[in-house]
């Protein structure tokens, strides 16, 4: 086996673990909850085939929605963020970036990165939170629930990111 494959899957696992255990039971100030599982479809690298990313992402998402007890609601919002996670990447990389550019802090740079983890944590975050609420009857309650678990899934990932990169 490719230990590429079997990094992925450990991260697939420890990220599933994590977030079912530990994380799903974090609800700062009563709405901000960390989504730390999405951090897999930041991850892939720059030629890693679209339907490979969209799988993985399904997987993680639906794996999170059978132990968190969100009915498809992880999945729908992951499958989205993995069909955008190429096109959003697109833009922080050069043209002659080689074909196994791997999106992490010490490749990026900061700046880079962080913009890149921001713009995915809040895309993700706002189409979670919006097909969970599914209507706008409470839009503070929505705001404040996006906003602060993006921040909140932010902070995470690049903690992760640290710890990764060295």
């Amino acid at each position: 086996m490719n230990i590429d494959l079997l990094k992925g899957i450990a991260l697939f696992v420890i990220l599933l673990l994590v977030q079912v255990l530990v994380l799903n039971h974090i609800h700062l100030f009563g709405f901000a909850t960390p989504l730390l599982y999405m951090y897999v479809a930041l991850i892939f690298r720059r030629n890693y085939p679209r339907w490979g990313i969209l799988l993985w992402c399904f997987v993680m998402g639906l794996a999170i929605d059978i132990f968190s007890n969100t009915p498809g609601m992880a999945a729908a919002s992951m499958t989205l963020l993995g069909f955008l996670q190429p096109y959003i990447l697109q833009p922080f990389t050069n043209r002659d970036t080689p074909d196994d550019f791997e999106p992490s802090l010490r490749q990026m740079g900061p700046a880079k990165f962080l913009w890149y983890a921001a713009i995915c944590v809040f895309v993700y975050c706002l189409v979670f939170f919006t097909i969970e609420d599914f209507s706008f009857f409470n839009p503070l309650y929505w705001m404040g629930s996006v906003v602060g678990s993006s921040l909140l899934t932010f902070i995470f990932v690049l903690v992760i990111e640290n710890f990764r990169s060295k």
